[in-house]
């Protein structure tokens, strides 16, 4: 038993707790809000180099044994999200400081920021599926407060259907829980694994299977729940949309995968199939989206409608070289998602605008800019060595040997989309000439400031895709869990 893995939750939560009392002193709000994300970071490698040295930790709350108490687990899998999750949000935190204004600062903007980790974290770490919405909620709620943070109209508006479609969707993620508790009689993720082999997955618990997929398709963005994710994520400001692009629908992918390779693993031929269907038509809809729009926020949000599509389409094959690039991809996306939506906020800054049409020359008056968000593009598109590549290229490898040849041309064609939707981008924002569309006045300084945490994640995209040879051992840990559910199990109910 360790307690180190509940740092990463609780630290984030102290921290948020402690900046309420510093609401006016905005100088003290962002040194803390460091300092506890740096604490966190460090706690989270740690968890990391021991979850790599001694496997699965687990922690079961108040001394009550497995299944009975409250679990916590951390694999690789949940410590690598972890990390990265932290990561991320020192870098938008850094972002912040000159791009979110002073009166959002005022209004509780770090303090929803850590309690949003706080639930990020606590999903990723939960071992008990009540807790899981638990933690859910507590991320939603942070995130309410920060989608609407600014009282603008468009914010107002989307806030209505953003708050909606959770509400409901967290009404369906506990009838559900109440269901699959009525039929397994336990709440420990570890405990409901070994209850549904016992019985062999009848047909309630294939019913139950697909109500998870609604909820956290809902989350994380599948077809076609993803309707209000385009509206919603452009409304509020650049650090609060590279938050929510980053990391949000990310969880709900997460709770989709630990529930489809831990549970729902004995009719994998109806549930994994309705899986990769679904992961098709998503990828396929974040397509058409990402080209039709010539909105720069609207055109990286629906890249991560593809992104969503590629990563759940991986973990769907249930094979090693699949469900490892779902890995891979999934926390390539985290990064260079990050990147992207901190490099579009500075091109709308010193533009003053989001719309591609207006744009133009940017090579010439910000050449670092250009040539960082082209990094970047490349990453995303998956061209080799940059991150993307590694990922896409296991999962195509696993939908071969599982035999799904048409997945595998829908994810190579989506790449050639996705090149095409980011390099759009630069050719209307950088190429031309620049006298042709006057550039409103921004503060040199201003500008240098918000570069230094978007180049940082850049640099670490493409240290995570030139590195992956050091990473493979890491991924392989997070993969051999999800495919052999034993390791989980073991780790849980033997603790």
């Amino acid at each position: 038993m360790i307690n180190l893995l509940l740092f990463p939750i609780i630290l984030p939560f102290l921290f948020a707790i402690l900046l309420l009392f510093f609401k006016e002193n905005i100088k003290v709000q962002r040194s803390l809000t460091c300092i506890g994300l740096l604490i966190s970071l460090v706690a989270a490698l740690f968890l990391v180099a021991k979850v790599k040295a001694d496997g699965v930790q687990a922690l079961t709350l108040g001394s009550w044994p497995a299944p009975f108490g409250i679990t916590m687990v951390s694999d690789m899998l949940s410590a690598l999200l972890v990390t990265t999750t932290i990561l991320i949000t020192l870098f938008v935190v850094l972002y912040s400081f000159t791009a979110i204004g002073e009166e959002r600062e005022r209004y509780f903007y770090y303090p929803a920021i850590l309690f949003m980790i706080t639930g990020i974290n606590g999903a990723f770490t939960t071992g008990d599926i009540f807790n899981m919405f638990v933690f859910f909620e507590v991320l939603l709620i942070a995130s309410y407060l920060l989608i609407v943070l600014g009282g603008e109209k468009r914010q107002l508006r989307e806030s209505i259907k953003y708050i909606l479609v959770n509400v409901i969707s967290s009404a369906l993620f506990v009838i559900t829980v109440a269901y699959l508790y009525s039929v397994v009689g336990t709440l420990n993720m570890a405990d409901i694994s070994v209850k549904i082999a016992e019985i062999g997955q009848p047909g309630i618990i294939t019913v139950i299977a697909i109500l998870f997929l609604i909820v956290f398709g809902v989350k994380g963005s599948l077809f076609p729940l993803y309707f209000w994710l385009p509206g919603s994520y452009a409304a509020p400001p650049v650090p609060v949309l590279a938050l929510f692009g980053a990391l949000l629908t990310k969880v709900g992918i997460y709770a989709i995968i630990r529930t489809y390779t831990l549970f729902f693993v004995h009719d994998i031929g109806f549930t994994h199939g309705l899986l990769s269907a679904l992961a098709l038509l998503t990828i396929i809809a974040g397509c058409i989206g990402a080209l039709a729009y010539f909105d720069l926020k609207q055109i990286i949000i629906y890249n991560i409608v593809i992104a969503v599509g590629v990563i759940l389409f991986g973990a769907a094959q249930m094979n090693e070289s699949g469900v490892s690039g779902a890995v891979f991809y999934l926390i390539h996306d985290m990064l260079i998602k990050g990147a992207l939506f901190l490099l579009i906020g500075i091109i709308i800054y010193v533009t003053g605008t989001s719309n591609l049409r207006k744009m133009g020359g940017l090579m010439k008056t910000h050449a670092p800019l250009g040539w960082m968000y082209l990094i970047a593009a490349f990453g995303l598109a998956g061209i080799p060595p940059l991150s993307g590549f590694i990922g896409k290229l296991l999962i195509v490898k696993g939908a071969f040997e599982a035999g799904h040849v048409f997945g595998s041309i829908v994810i190579l064609a989506s790449s050639l989309v996705v090149l095409l939707s980011v390099i759009r981008i630069f050719i209307y924002a950088f190429w031309g000439d620049p006298t042709t569309v006057e550039l409103p006045k921004t503060n040199r300084r201003t500008y240098r400031k918000m570069m230094m945490p978007a180049v940082a994640l850049v640099i670490l995209s493409v240290l995570f895709g030139v590195g992956t040879e050091w990473l493979v051992p890491y991924m392989t840990d997070a993969t051999d869990v999800l495919l052999q559910p034993s390791i989980y199990i073991d780790a849980v109910l033997k603790e």
